[in-house]
């Protein structure tokens, strides 16, 4: 992880690192681009417990977990 301050803000991104995949012998790794610390901290929460049965797109996984946390992510890319 990454983080950033910018107007008082602080700024945080790095990767989702997937594990389990089949015939995969390393993690598969979604970089993530620069969101509000908070987000991430929560976002990195949700992440802990989120599995699936299949391999999901880096959109799908972020979609699932607005839905599910009610929270819209920031990111830094939009605030500027």
């Amino acid at each position: 992880m990454k983080w950033i301050e910018e107007n008082g803000d602080y700024w945080s991104g790095g990767r989702i690192d997937i594990y389990g995949v089949p015939g995969e012998h390393y993690p598969i790794e979604y970089g993530l681009p620069v969101m509000h610390t908070e987000d991430w901290n929560d976002f990195s929460g949700w992440l802990d417990d989120f599995e699936t049965h299949e391999l999901w797109q880096f959109d799908d996984i972020i979609a699932q977990y607005e839905q599910e946390s009610g929270r819209k992510i920031r990111w830094l890319k939009d605030e500027r």
